[in-house]
């Protein structure tokens, strides 16, 4: 268990039991000081670095004023445990949540059917209960029924009974094989698929969240149900932020499926899949459908997210676009280099090598090998004067990696292409003259925005927040309209691809025009202390946080319309 050092006025509410026995027993014994603001997140900050773990520190570092928990889920005691970003002191505790029942055999794994303390007639009627709370929830979007049942059998404060143990019990499997057919699996299969869903629900539900006014989770999935489950517990309130689709990726990443196709609720009951697969994708998507009504606000990065989200059974009433920022002073230096670069570049155009830059983990979702096919394209239509550098981690996926590879090599690009592994990208940036984004699935890219604010236009792929990043006219609060800043194509289109960066490249004016309007934009919609100060509005208005002084923000309707 991980608490991190805090002024010495706030130690003795910190102070933890020692953990001489189980992690998960050693985190349940802590203590915890109540915080303004916990942020519930999966297997990211802060031990992990970059996306959505940058956005959270940023968060955290940009609101003094508040004080700040981490809920880190995750899957059990070896997984990473590092602090990669140095906590500031108004974070006041992490709290591990472990996912694997390895972690709960104490508790979830050690029950039996006596533990219920109930006749047989009592459980029959106990396993109606639950599948009936189900159905309510699958077919009529009803809530309450199940979240009776969390406060009765899993809630640690509140439970009666310890509701897992019915999975052990006879009348649970008769109840089962009369009233879950559709699942079209045996009976076995599908009582070994219902005890995974209920051991992820106790993981999440079983045990004491610390108080916040306000839990912020940063995803839907089981992020969301525990910010959910913990702001009813403590009559607080859930806030939540969706970077992505958490349904849409984690299901499209099911069935190997191209990550930028779009999710509906009612797919899992249409689509041509396995048994197993219509199972999981029901249990994600039922469980935005449970939490979604919990959340106060919900907070998505770009407009056409909420559209998006409103397939999954999101609340549109509820939702106001946030979008990611920059300090854009922090780059004063890389875009004045490139204002020099870019006048050498309008003299001496013919000669020069255009350095394009990749910047991403070298993994499918990022598309690569798209960008190899690409690269060749250009070189065979006579444009040999191009440079790729790839600059991101090779170690995720390392067959993909050695496939990228093959295909320099089979294609010989050597003199064409350099991979760098992971480095310092703000070091690098004034090198480049454009960033290409092949990208089959993205929220809003902080890479993006920091080659915004250095004066780099961009080519990538038309797929979750870019439009709003590059494409989309932007009207600034004063009445004037920022154009583009690079182009769109579809992703996986390696021709189009190859065509949009012969159109920015071949033409000197459009690149200038490019260049200047995306420093522009991030001056104008995405600067880091107006979307901060959006934050710090945010939390003390759906939290009622209104006893640490006098603020002065940019209100919810100016970060609703700087985002539009």
């Amino acid at each position: 268990m991980y608490v991190f050092k805090t002024p010495k006025a706030r130690r003795a509410a910190l102070e933890q039991s020692p953990a001489a026995f189980h992690p998960a027993q050693a985190a349940a014994q802590a203590s915890y000081a109540d915080v303004d603001v916990a942020i519930v997140m999966e297997s990211t900050y802060p031990y992990l670095k970059g996306g959505v773990s940058a956005v959270v520190h940023d968060i955290v570092t940009h609101n003094p004023d508040l004080t700040y928990g981490i809920i880190h889920i995750t899957w059990d005691s070896s997984s990473p445990q590092e602090d990669l970003y140095g906590m500031p002191e108004n974070v006041m505790w992490v709290r591990p949540v472990y996912l694997s029942m390895q972690e709960h055999r104490h508790d979830f794994m050690a029950v039996s059917s006596k533990d219920l303390g109930m006749s047989p007639a009592e459980r029959s009627a106990l396993a109606d209960r639950l599948f009936d709370a189900l159905y309510a929830l699958s077919e009529r979007r009803e809530v309450e029924p199940l979240w009776q049942l969390i406060d009765e059998g899993f809630n640690e404060r509140t439970r009666t009974y310890p509701l897992w143990a019915l999975l052990g019990t006879k009348e649970f499997m008769e109840a089962l094989s009369v009233r879950m057919p559709q699942l079209d699996l045996s009976l076995a299969d599908s009582f070994w698929t219902l005890r995974n869903f209920l051991s992820l629900a106790f993981a999440i539900l079983g045990e004491t969240m610390p108080k916040a006014r306000v839990y912020h989770a940063h995803t839907t999935g089981y992020a969301s149900l525990l910010g959910a489950a913990a702001a009813r517990d403590h009559s607080t309130s859930f806030l939540l932020t969706e970077h992505n689709l958490y349904v849409r990726d984690t299901v499209n990443t099911l069935l190997d499926r191209n990550m930028a196709l779009s999710i509906t609720s009612e797919d899992y009951r249409t689509f041509d899949v396995t048994p197993d697969q219509r199972a999981w994708m029901a249990w994600w998507t039922e469980m935005g459908h449970f939490c979604y009504p919990s959340a106060t606000l919900i907070t998505y990065l770009y407009p056409t997210a909420i559209t998006e989200a409103a397939r999954l059974g999101t609340d549109i009433d509820k939702s106001v676009v946030v979008p990611n920022a920059m300090v854009i002073e922090e780059f004063d230096d890389k875009y004045r280099a490139r204002r020099d670069a870019q006048a050498l570049l309008e003299q001496h155009g013919d000669d020069h090598v255009w350095k394009l830059v990749y910047i991403a983990r070298v993994v499918p979702i990022k598309g690569l090998l798209d960008l190899l096919s690409s690269m060749d394209i250009l070189r065979r239509h006579g444009f040999p004067n191009l440079h790729l550098d790839v600059l991101g981690p090779t170690e995720h996926v390392p067959e993909y990696y050695e496939a990228c590879l093959a295909k320099i090599e089979s294609l010989g690009l050597h003199d064409h292409v350099t991979v760098h592994g992971t480095v310092n990208v703000r070091d690098m940036l004034d090198q480049f003259d454009l960033l290409v984004l092949p990208s089959y699935n993205e929220g809003q890219p902080i890479v993006v925005l920091e080659a915004m604010a250095a004066g780099i236009p961009t080519v990538g792929t038309d797929v979750g927040g870019m439009r709003q990043l590059i494409g989309d006219e932007l009207n600034t609060r004063d009445g004037r309209t920022v154009g583009p800043c690079g182009e769109l194509v579809v992703a996986g289109d390696v021709e189009e691809m190859a065509d949009n960066i012969r159109a920015v490249i071949g033409n000197m004016e459009l690149y200038r025009t490019y260049a200047e309007n995306a420093r522009v934009r991030v001056q104008e919609f995405f600067q880091m202390h107006e979307i901060m100060s959006s934050y710090n509005e945010i939390y003390r208005t759906v939290g009622d946080i209104t006893d640490l002084g006098t603020l002065t923000t940019t209100g919810l309707g100016d970060f609703v319309r700087s985002g539009s």
